[in-house]
C-alpha cells in the first residue's frame, strides 16, 4: 500500500493523513483514495465540495471497487468516475506488481467484457488462481469485482455525460444485456439507470448534434504548455495539429478505434478546475469510454506527479508536472522512433508526412477540426506493401526494412505494443527486428508500453545534457529511477528551451 506523503507527526495514522487531505480538498490526493461516509452511504473523492463529515464517520479506501464492495454508492456531486487513476509506482524487479498492473489495465480496457478470467490470466502469463490472489492483495478486491465497478462507473458516466439511450449505455459499458445492467445498477446504486439520468439532467454538453464534450480530471500540477510544445515539434500534418484557444493551447488528432473505425478528438485545458476538456464526434458517443481511456494515456493524466517530481528534484523544479505523452497506437510510436533514428525532428516529420499521405487512410468527418485529413498508416497496410515502396519515400533501405518487418510482426500477432504487453518479452521481440536497437526500443517502452523507467540513454541530446549539467549521475541516470522516462522528458524540454533561446539571440539585429 502506498504511503501518502503529507506534513505530519510520527504518531499520525494513514486515516489521519487522508482525513487532513480530504478536509483540505487537496487535489494532489485526487484518485489516490476515496472516502466512504457512514452517515450517507456515499463515497467521495478527496476534492468533494460537500460538507466534510467528522473523522469517525469516514472510511478510506484505495479504490472505488473496495468502497462499492463495502456497500457505498458513488457521489453525484464530485463524481468518482472522473477522478484520475491511482498511478501505482512499480520497480522493474517487481514482476508480480507489474503483472497485476497489466491485468488491471487490461480490465479497464474491457478485457473481461468479451472473455473470461482464464483468458486474461493466460494473456498475462499467470494461472487464474495466482492472478486472483495477487490481484486481491494489490487491489483489495477480485478481478471480477474490479471489472464490475469499472463497468458501473463507465455506465454512470455515459448516463450523465452523453445522450445515449440506456440500452446503448449498457452495451458500451460492457454489460452483455440490458436486464443484467438494470439489475446490477439498481443493486449497487439503489436506483434504476433512468432515475440517475433524470437526477443529473443538465450534465451533458452537446454542441448541436456534431460534437460531444467530456471532462477528465488530473492531479496538479500539469505542465500543459511544455507537453503541447513536445507534441507540436513532432506533429505529423494531417494526422494531428496544435491550435490555440483563450484557455491555452489545444491538441487535435485523428484516431483509429480497435475495429478500424476512424474518429477524432480535440483536447483543451481548464487549469482552474484541474480538468481537460475532451471534444469528440457526437455520432461516436457510444465510444466515449474508449476516447476517455485513450486521452488519459495520451496526456499521462494518471501519473503520480508528486512522487515523480520529488524523486527528480532539481531537474523537475523548473517545469513541475511534466508528463510522458502516450501514443495513440503502438505501431505509430514505433514507426516514428525508427524514422527518427539519427536525423533531425524536421527531417523525420517530412518523411512521416510522406508515409502518411501515401499509406494512411484519408479522413473526412463532419465537425472534425480543420487540418485533420489522414489517419496514420495501419500496420496491415504497411505489411501488405513492398519495402521498396517505403524506400521510395526517402527512407534509407534499413529503415524501410525495419518498418516493414515491424508491421508484419504486429499484423500477424507476434508483437503487441500496448501497456498491458509483458515488458521484457516485448522488448526482446522488438529488438530482434533488424534495424531496431536499444534507443528505439526504449522510446517504444516510454510512449507505447507506458514504462515510467524507460531510458533511451544513448540519445545524443540526453548524453550531452547529462555530461554538461549532471556529470555525476552516470550514463544510466540510476538516481532518477524508477522515473527515468520523466527525466528524459525534462532533459529534452530543457534542451529545446536552450535551442529556442539561441535561435532568438541569433535573430536579433
Amino acid at each position: 500500500m502506498d504511503t501518502l506523503a503529507s506534513p505530519s507527526t510520527g504518531a499520525d495514522t494513514a486515516h489521519d493523513v487522508r482525513y487532513r487531505a480530504y478536509r483540505a480538498r487537496d487535489a494532489r490526493f485526487d484518485g489516490r483514495f476515496v472516502v466512504g461516509v457512514l452517515s450517507t452511504g456515499i463515497y467521495c473523492r478527496p476534492i468533494c465540495p460537500a460538507r466534510t463529515p467528522r473523522p469517525a464517520h469516514c472510511r478510506f479506501f484505495e479504490h472505488p471497487a473496495q468502497a462499492e464492495q463495502a456497500g457505498f454508492r458513488p457521489c453525484l456531486r464530485c463524481r468518482p468516475e472522473r477522478a484520475p487513476g491511482g498511478g501505482r509506482a512499480l520497480s522493474r524487479d517487481d514482476l508480480n506488481g507489474r503483472l497485476v498492473e497489466a491485468a488491471a489495465r487490461a480490465i479497464e480496457q474491457g478485457a473481461l467484457d468479451d472473455a473470461g478470467l482464464n483468458a486474461l490470466a493466460a494473456r498475462i502469463g499467470l494461472s487464474p488462481r495466482h492472478l486472483r490472489r495477487l490481484f486481491h492483495r494489490a487491489y483489495g478486491v477480485s478481478p471480477l469485482d474490479y471489472a464490475l465497478t469499472q463497468r458501473l462507473l463507465a455506465a454512470k458516466r455515459l448516463l450523465t455525460d452523453t445522450p445515449l439511450p440506456v440500452a446503448e449505455v449498457a452495451l458500451a459499458a460492457g454489460f452483455g444485456s440490458l436486464r443484467r445492467f438494470n439489475a446490477v445498477f439498481r443493486e449497487r446504486y439503489g436506483m434504476p439507470p433512468g432515475r440517475l439520468r433524470r437526477e443529473t439532467a443538465g450534465g451533458t454538453t452537446v454542441a448541436p448534434s456534431r460534437t460531444l464534450t467530456l471532462e477528465l480530471g488530473y492531479r496538479p500540477p500539469l505542465a500543459w504548455e511544455a507537453l503541447i510544445a513536445f507534441l507540436g515539434r513532432r506533429a505529423v500534418p494531417g494526422v494531428e495539429r496544435i491550435f490555440t484557444t483563450r484557455r491555452g493551447s489545444g491538441h487535435a488528432r485523428v484516431v483509429r478505434h480497435r475495429d478500424g473505425t476512424l474518429g477524432w478528438l480535440a483536447v483543451t485545458p481548464l487549469a482552474v478546475r484541474n480538468v481537460l476538456h475532451l471534444e469528440i464526434p457526437a455520432d461516436q458517443a457510444a465510444r466515449s469510454i474508449d476516447y476517455l481511456r485513450l486521452t488519459r494515456r495520451l496526456f499521462d493524466l494518471d501519473a503520480r506527479i508528486d512522487r515523480i517530481d520529488t524523486q527528480l528534484g532539481a531537474l523537475a523544479a523548473a517545469t513541475p508536472g511534466l508528463r510522458v505523452p502516450g501514443g495513440a497506437e503502438g505501431f505509430e510510436v514505433a514507426v516514428r522512433a525508427i524514422v527518427g533514428q539519427v536525423i533531425s525532428l524536421g527531417h523525420a516529420r517530412t518523411l512521416l508526412t510522406r508515409l502518411t499521405q501515401t499509406f494512411g487512410e484519408p479522413f473526412d468527418a463532419d465537425g472534425a477540426p480543420t487540418g485533420l485529413d489522414h489517419a496514420f498508416p495501419a500496420a496491415g497496410r504497411i505489411a501488405a506493401s513492398d519495402p521498396a515502396e517505403l524506400a521510395s519515400l526517402g527512407l534509407i533501405r534499413a529503415k524501410a526494412g525495419a518498418i516493414h518487418a515491424l508491421a508484419r510482426a504486429i499484423d500477424d500477432g507476434r508483437l503487441m505494443l500496448s501497456p498491458d504487453a509483458p515488458l521484457d518479452e516485448t522488448l526482446v521481440t522488438l529488438k530482434s527486428i533488424p534495424g531496431v536497437g536499444a534507443w528505439t526500443a526504449q522510446i517504444v517502452a516510454m510512449r507505447a508500453l507506458d514504462w515510467p523507467d524507460a531510458w533511451p540513454g544513448n540519445d545524443l541530446v540526453l548524453r550531452r545534457r547529462l555530461a554538461s549539467h549532471w556529470p555525476t549521475l552516470g550514463p544510466d541516470a540510476e538516481p532518477w529511477s524508477p522515473w527515468r522516462a520523466y527525466a528524459a522528458m525534462h532533459l529534452w524540454h530543457h534542451a529545446s528551451l536552450d535551442e529556442a533561446a539561441r535561435s532568438s539571440a541569433e535573430d536579433r539585429p
